[in-house]
């Protein structure tokens, strides 16, 4: 039985490891390969990038709007290149782990100096490719997105509390990005349901992997990432909780009032929605849906209904 699970990847391909039935079988294999391990379901968090032209009402400009386009392209590359940096990193773990072990550079299918060539290509040429938009302070976010997510490959993965704040504040960083790239203003508002937001998602993601590791039947001696060891269900459920509260209060303050006088009646009624994404985004991962992020945006129907409300009513607020 074990075995059979070795060869067998969660989509009926082989994949049991370096050399394996897995092994790139010429160019177009590895180039597959490549773009696999570059994770193109995860560039959907890149799409923070358009969250404060959106707010501002900026999209509705095609200059903006290309812009913008840009930016989630660059990062696309910024982010390629780091999640091949860190399969490198982690290759011997993942090969441990019962579904990570069929990711390409851990199955063997991309080879290791590929991997890791072009994931440093593309981490330097994805700040570099940004001058070209004439925005030194953008290009300084995409340099400080790749140091901080390199920092957090190679050590602050590890540390408790620390790998929390470092993914939320690179989620962080793409939101601010974009409204440093069409220039319209951050406020501090916008800064904190973002920060929140991000807190929630990743503390989310963290609680998901830990119950799935405590509820796994067969497990390894120790847990493939090092902090789930420092983190317990209940401290992550309450941290949770906090971010929820939190990101709620301040919506809220942000939809009712600002300080040149009150919002308009649909920021009041797209409190609604908005709570009602926090409180479906809960009950997922407390039902342990919450390890793949990305997953639930794209699967889960109800929340998208939900999204597409707010964002409705939001976008009628700002333009009306």
């Amino acid at each position: 039985m074990t075995e059979s699970r070795e060869r067998t990847g969660p989509t009926g391909d082989t994949s049991a490891g370096p050399g394996g039935p897995g092994a790139p079988s010429g160019v177009l294999g590895t180039a597959r390969a490549l773009f696999r391990a570059c994770r193109p379901r995860q560039w959907l968090k890149n799409l923070l990038v358009l969250a404060a032209p959106a707010a501002a009402g900026a999209l509705g400009d095609p200059e903006a709007l290309l812009t913008c386009a840009a930016v989630f392209a660059l990062f696309c590359a910024a982010a390629g290149g780091t999640y091949l940096l860190n399969d490198v990193s982690d290759v011997h773990r993942d090969r441990a782990h019962e579904r990570k072990r069929h990711r390409p550079v851990a199955s063997g299918a991309l080879p290791v100096p590929v991997a890791l060539t072009v994931g440093l290509v593309l981490g330097v040429a994805a700040p570099l490719a940004s001058l070209a938009l004439g925005n030194p302070p953008l290009s300084g976010l995409i340099a400080g997105y790749v140091l901080l997510t390199l920092a957090y490959t190679h050590r602050l993965k590890d540390v408790v509390v620390c790998d929390l704040v470092v993914v939320a504040a690179c989620h962080v960083l793409r939101a601010v990005a974009g409204g440093v790239a069409v220039g319209v203003p951050l406020t501090s508002w916008f800064v904190i349901v973002v920060s929140l937001a991000a807190l929630l998602v990743v503390v989310g993601k963290r609680e998901a992997e830990l119950r799935a590791f405590r509820d796994a039947e067969e497990t390894p001696a120790e847990p493939v990432r090092e902090t789930l060891r420092g983190y317990t269900v209940t401290y992550l459920a309450q941290t949770r909780t906090m971010a929820s509260a939190a990101m709620i209060v301040t919506y809220c303050l942000w939809a009712l009032e600002r300080g040149d006088g009150p919002q308009t009646v649909f920021h009041a009624v797209s409190i609604v929605p908005f709570i009602m994404f926090v409180l479906r985004y809960n009950l997922l991962v407390d039902r342990g849906a919450g390890e793949e992020p990305e997953e639930i945006a794209l699967r889960d129907r109800p929340l998208q209904v939900i999204l597409v409300a707010l964002a409705a009513l939001v976008g009628l607020g700002i333009h009306l």
